[in-house]
């Protein structure tokens, strides 16, 4: 066996080439392109394993990779970097520890979605950089009406009729922000429509279809909070309890232990950033939906603040889309399964 690690950037990508004695065959340089690598292939040794470090090129070089060798892995770089640190550091130097991690079996490998879900997950994202912009637009116009002085009522103001309204008949709107106004109302609605199709377009694609309307019966998960979990969690199979995706979500602090002495620190940085935004937020309005998830919420609330005990929501709904996402079943209430058990 053959092991090959490699060096990701932007324009090119430092291979070494490896044998199960740790002598090195090959290593060098290679354009990052699909037809350099290609070329590439044919002239390495069979048969071949693969290992790059996970970075924002790592998917089509994995996906093109992967047909063409026994096994490609992919490897966290937090913990890449802890294993292989050095005084001295240069592409070449990185592909051979990664090559020497790959054949020691000492590779931190993480986990890699399949390319459909990768995909799908691209479009959710993309999603949420609609809404930042919305968002922005919508705080661009209240900053225009501030900043010339115009009274406006807060609630009403992004409705449609009621901004017609405020332009066609207050006196107090200049007309030098007037343009301005109407370019910021019709980039909202543009993004609106946009963001509308991108969600509906997820909703109705069969691969998730299913497993979305399941993850909907959970008290307090809507679409977005669905799209999330079944994209950004992927196959919930890679998770052997529930502490395991809670801490995969963020909703926990690090622990720091020295003899005697354990510290728990804030929430960890090591976590999927996407999926812990939108659990937090579901979970500020899910105890007014559910009766339990509100006594979960005041029972953390007595022993410290609001966020923690939204925290403790949020770790809550990670154990029901947890169940509902292993069992393939619609959620059921305690009170409801209790008393079909009896």
């Amino acid at each position: 066996m053959y092991y090959i690690g490699l060096d990701v950037h932007k324009k090119t990508i430092s291979y070494c080439v490896k044998d199960a004695s740790g002598q090195v065959h090959q290593e060098g340089k290679v354009g990052a392109t699909r037809r350099e690598l290609d070329s590439w292939i044919k002239t390495l040794p069979q048969p071949r394993t693969m290992a790059m470090e996970a970075t924002i090129f790592t998917g089509w070089i994995y996906d093109h990779l992967l047909p063409h060798a026994q096994q490609v892995k992919v490897a966290h770089p937090l913990m890449l970097r802890a294993i292989a640190a050095a005084k001295k550091k240069n592409d070449r130097i990185d592909a051979g520890k990664i090559a020497d991690c790959l054949r020691c079996d000492f590779l931190p490998e993480c986990h890699m979605a399949s390319t459909q879900i990768r995909d799908r997950r691209r479009t959710l994202r993309y999603r949420h950089l609609l809404v930042r912009q919305m968002v922005q637009m919508k705080n661009r116009i209240s900053g225009l009406l501030m900043e010339t002085g115009v009274s406006y009522n807060k609630q009403r103001l992004h409705k449609v009729g009621y901004f017609r309204e405020l332009l066609s008949t207050n006196e107090d709107v200049h007309e030098s922000i007037r343009p301005l106004l109407k370019l910021s109302r019709d980039t909202v609605v543009r993004l609106q429509k946009t963001e509308y199709a991108l969600v509906s377009s997820l909703q109705r694609d069969p691969l998730l279809a299913d497993r979305v309307q399941r993850l909907r019966t959970v008290p307090g998960v809507g679409p977005i909070t669905a799209l999330a979990w079944a994209l950004e969690i992927g196959d919930v199979a890679r998770f052997r309890s529930i502490r395991q995706a809670i801490s995969y979500c963020g909703l926990c602090g690090e622990e720091k232990s020295s003899a005697d002495k354990v510290m728990r620190t804030p929430l960890s940085k090591q976590r999927n950033k996407h999926i812990q935004r939108v659990l937090v937020e579901a979970a500020k309005l899910a105890p007014r939906q559910d009766h339990d998830l509100a006594l979960v919420y005041e029972t953390a609330k007595q022993k410290g603040n609001a966020n923690r005990a939204t925290l403790a929501v949020a770790r809550k709904m990670v154990a029901y889309l947890l169940a509902v996402d292993r069992e393939e079943r619609d959620f059921v209430p305690a009170e409801n399964y209790q008393r079909a058990a009896a």
